[in-house]
């Protein structure tokens, strides 16, 4: 064998070697960084095609909406896509992220967890649920400012107005009685 062809076989065996340990080098970053690189899955997904996911470990976002219910450790959080709520089972201490969960008044936190799916869950009675495993928030939520127009201003002291003077008039005018 000459001196080229060896030379040339080493170069091909150290690239290959080079590729290899490359390609093992973006799958253990992969593997390590998994959870960054999930999917998240709508509520409409997961109700649709709850059979396919049950049991499988699945990302879910939305706003946290209603009260958080403390249960003993764990915790109710519900959380919104805007399409359909989702209950969600998880560790009290990690609920303590939460700032704002969303009512009338108050837009809740915008959260992402990660956990098993059920689309019967035999712990909470037959209900589909998320047992989360982690919580992030991913925006904070914040109070609602409510406005009201000039027009309804307007006319709620108008109809406010008409009804002092109705209350007014009753007070002060008697009734006849009759013979």
């Amino acid at each position: 064998m000459s001196h080229v062809t060896c030379h040339t076989s080493h170069v091909i065996l150290r690239n290959a070697i080079r590729s290899i340990q490359g390609a093992i080098l973006l799958g253990v970053v992969f593997l390590a960084l998994g959870k960054s690189f999930a999917q998240t899955i709508s509520s409409t997904e997961l109700i649709n095609k709850a059979k396919d996911y049950d049991g499988q470990t699945v990302v879910f976002q939305g706003e946290v909406i209603g009260e958080v219910m403390a249960r003993g450790e764990y915790a109710w959080v519900n959380l919104n896509d805007g399409k359909n709520a989702l209950g969600i089972w998880i560790k009290k201490d990690l609920v303590g992220k939460i700032a704002n969960t969303g009512s009338y008044k108050v837009i809740g936190d915008l959260v992402e967890v990660s956990g098993a799916f059920h689309r019967s869950c035999l712990v909470h009675g037959g209900d589909l649920d998320i047992h989360a495993e982690s919580l992030q928030v991913l925006k904070s939520g914040n109070r609602v400012k409510q406005h009201l127009s000039s027009h309804r201003q307007k006319l709620a002291f108008g109809l406010g107005t008409i009804l002092i003077i109705l209350w007014i008039s009753t007070v002060l005018i008697k009734p006849r009685k009759r013979k």
